[in-house]
């Protein structure tokens, strides 16, 4: 197996020759689709362009006849040539980024043709653009139905096993951009499968015909709350039935219990705006659940160039309410950036030192701090300019 997970594929396939076809190998429902379009926008920022400069061109073989893909002939009365389909010539006439969705679902004829593309980047006469890019996907499993690649095809793909893992679909999650294969999910179905992630795959060796959660359900159930304008409304009489459809029987469960609670819905933005607001919630939750907040806190955080006074207060009374294993936990992420943000570093530093300083039992007096810890951040990095 070439398993990856796609944070590294995603820096591996954008180095590799433009004439170089891939094939993404996974289970149903983990997202391969939405990984080509994230692959696609990586390569637009190496060439400059934008999305309609780039597109991503998506034709799903299993439902493409011969004709489809090869096109129709048309003569001059002394020759015979073959017109490309519409999506083939774009390909050739302009950069695209070509996905040859299930690939091996198709019939054989249309896999000789798609054969030639790959190998050779034209079809009938026709050549591919020099920067297009090919990609194709699979469902590679005995648990399909699905038919076998030739050896022959297969040695013409740089190869991939995706296994993405919760980091890698949280990532994808969190991304606004849905038009560029960003997921922009809901932080309520994030906050439960950061917590509950056996619930974002489906089970291994589950049942045939019973319907399980995947990652592909998950972002349908989602779109799907929000379009009808409840996902904050997990008490509404049909939140639970819209979910039963997409997610099955006991994820439905535990994921409306868990959307009736308060404090899921807590966001690093209130936490530092407006710590006063959600102080209550954060005081209810336990221990897995303020790493959350966490996370949301510190993802926020870094995403400004300095602290205002008001967020800086609420930052310092936000790690006074922390142990002292959390408040170093928080202060480590928030000092990522260290000297590259240093407006940012000097509001952390001047407004937390003394709670990350009471963790070690360093005192701060009015002359200042006296010793300096070797803490991770401004601390160390301060005490290496003395």
């Amino acid at each position: 197996m070439t398993s990856m997970a796609v944070r590294t594929f995603l820096k591996v396939a954008p180095i590799l020759p433009a004439n170089t076809s891939l094939l993404l190998r996974g289970n149903h429902g983990i997202g391969k689709s939405q990984i080509v379009r994230q692959f696609a926008r990586v390569i637009r920022r190496q060439l400059g362009l934008t999305a309609a400069q780039f597109p991503v061109v998506d034709r799903r073989l299993s439902q493409v006849t011969e004709g489809d893909i090869i096109g129709l002939p048309s003569t001059d009365g002394e020759v015979t040539r073959f017109n490309p389909p519409d999506w083939f010539k774009k390909a050739c006439d302009m950069p695209c980024m070509l996905f040859l969705d299930e690939l091996n679902r198709a019939t054989p004829e249309v896999m000789q043709a798609a054969f030639q593309i790959v190998l050779d980047r034209e079809l009938n006469g026709w050549r591919l653009h020099p920067d297009t890019r090919v990609a194709s996907a699979v469902n590679a499993s005995a648990a399909y139905n699905v038919n076998e690649i030739d050896p022959a095809l297969l040695d013409r793909f740089w190869v991939v096993d995706i296994n993405p893992d919760l980091a890698d679909w949280l990532t994808w999650a969190k991304d606004p951009n849905k038009a560029e294969g960003g997921g922009d999910i809901h932080m309520t179905v994030t906050d439960f499968l950061s917590q509950n992630e056996k619930w974002l795959d489906p089970p291994k060796n589950s049942e045939m015909g019973k319907k399980n959660t995947s990652r592909r359900s998950w972002e349908k159930c989602n779109d799907a709350l929000v379009a009808a304008g409840i996902i904050e409304e997990p008490n509404h009489e049909l939140f639970y039935p819209m979910c039963l459809g997409y997610l099955g029987t006991e994820a439905s469960i535990t994921f409306v219990e868990f959307a009736k609670t308060v404090d899921n819905r807590v966001t690093g933005e209130e936490i530092i705006n407006d710590y006063k607001k959600v102080k209550p919630k954060i005081d209810r939750l336990g221990q897995e659940r303020m790493n959350t907040a966490i996370e949301k806190a510190s993802d926020y955080i870094v995403t400004l160039d300095k602290l205002t006074e008001k967020q800086g207060h609420n930052l310092a009374a936000f790690m006074k309410d922390l142990t002292g294993e959390l408040r170093i936990s928080l202060w480590t992420k928030i000092t990522t950036h260290g000297i590259d943000k240093l407006e940012l570093a000097k509001g952390i530093h001047k407004h937390c030192a003394k709670e990350i300083l009471d963790v070690f039992g360093v005192p701060i007096g009015q002359s200042g701090v006296g010793i300096l810890p070797n803490i991770p951040g401004i601390f160390k990095t301060q005490a290496e300019k003395k």
